[in-house]
């Protein structure tokens, strides 16, 4: 099946065993926060070492006062320029990842936290500038709202869309959910 095909390539080329991670492009170095979806659609469990390789990685070197950066700021790969605030969407993946594999409270802390920037209406913007402390970017950004909402329902009782994807499907190469 192709999907077992593409599943095991992305396994294989994109992830720096050096360095214990999945990277942004198969060959290269660079981290890349979408990373994070990993295992919030399924394509491997949240316990699997080698997502938990890559939250590690991104948490030692995307994150920026706690809240996650897309990339690193010298990088231009969707043409734009460099210095962009952290990425409010990303941060929200991280709190579901942390949530997934048991560090609850973690989650819960950044999560309070990312609450705690929300304007006075509730809403969010797409950034956060942390040397300014303002939310920057398109504003409101319903992509972070979905976040929000996702996170949410990952640290509620019931179990959040993470939970749910990692557990409904099964690959055949390697026998896990994802």
């Amino acid at each position: 099946m192709i999907r077992d095909r593409i599943h095991a390539e992305v396994c294989q080329r994109g992830f720096d065993a050096k360095r214990h991670t999945f990277v942004q492009e198969y060959g290269g170095k660079a981290l890349d926060a979408s990373l994070l979806m990993m295992p919030l659609v399924g394509f491997l469990p949240a316990d699997d070492q080698r997502v938990r390789g890559t939250v590690a990685a991104i948490e030692r070197e995307l994150t920026v006062d706690g809240l996650v950066l897309r990339y690193t700021g010298n990088q231009t790969v969707d043409g734009l320029p460099p210095g962009e605030g952290v990425f409010l969407p990303c941060s929200f993946w991280l709190v579901d990842n942390l949530a997934m594999t048991g560090r609850e409270a973690v989650a819960r802390r950044l999560f309070e936290r990312l609450l705690g920037l929300c304007n006075d209406l509730g809403l969010l913007a797409e950034e956060y500038d942390v040397e300014r402390h303002r939310l920057v970017g398109n504003f409101p950004q319903a992509f972070t709202h979905v976040a929000l909402v996702n996170s949410a329902r990952n640290l509620s009782r019931g179990g959040g869309p993470g939970e749910h994807r990692g557990a409904q499907d099964k690959h055949p190469a390697d026998g896990r959910s994802g």
